[in-house]
């Protein structure tokens, strides 16, 4: 039987860290914001939806998506995100739905959903549907301080835009609280390997 988990974070948390050692370790992992831009690829219809509805200085010189651009949309203006996640959500959930199937047909034992935003639309879903969707949902986390540290250190941005960006998600303290279980990524890579080692021994077992 397959097992199917939903592996999310906060910006900054090392979200994707998480998700390689968990692939190297034997899970197929299928990664949101790969498809996201896979989507976006110059010339696509969604592309052309994104340009439609946010104007096309999102796009750069040669016509692809200038990320920092919309970022910069997305990030400080609610509706704007709102707009954003209606385009591309349901997309991308189609997507990863046929690959789930494809993993399910290939006999795959884990496979691991990775949604940077899955805490949030299940807040949002009221009917409780979606927790359905998982056997079991995984936190990676890191605390806020360290949050705006990493943004600022690998985005060269400043305090004040790490903050907004962190700002426009769920607080990570109340994802932690959801999820049923938690990676702490704020020590060193090894102490972060143990805990995924111990995670996917635990997922797989019986």
């Amino acid at each position: 039987m397959t097992r199917i988990v939903g592996l999310s974070g906060g910006i900054g948390t090392g979200k994707s860290t998480v998700a390689e050692l968990l692939a190297r370790l034997g899970a197929v992992v299928i990664d949101a914001d790969a498809i996201v831009h896979q989507l976006q690829a110059p010339g696509s219809p969604v592309l052309l939806e994104l340009a439609d509805a946010f104007g096309r200085g999102i796009l750069d010189t040669s016509g692809a998506l200038d990320r920092a651009a919309l970022g910069a949309i997305a990030f400080r203006d609610a509706g704007a995100r709102r707009r954003l996640g209606a385009i591309m959500h349901p997309k991308v959930g189609a997507e990863m739905a046929i690959r789930l199937e494809a993993a399910r047909r290939d006999g795959a034992a884990l496979v691991v959903l990775d949604i940077p935003l899955l805490f949030e639309g299940r807040k949002a879903d009221s009917s409780g549907a979606s927790r359905m969707d998982f056997d079991a949902t995984v936190l990676v986390y890191a605390p806020e301080e360290i949050q705006i540290e990493r943004q600022m250190q690998r985005d060269a941005c400043t305090r004040e835009e790490a903050m907004r960006r962190i700002r426009s998600q769920l607080p990570i303290e109340e994802k932690k609280g959801m999820a049923d279980f938690v990676i702490d990524n704020s020590g060193t890579l090894e102490e972060t390997e143990q805990q995924v080692r111990a995670l996917y021994d635990e997922l797989c077992g019986p």
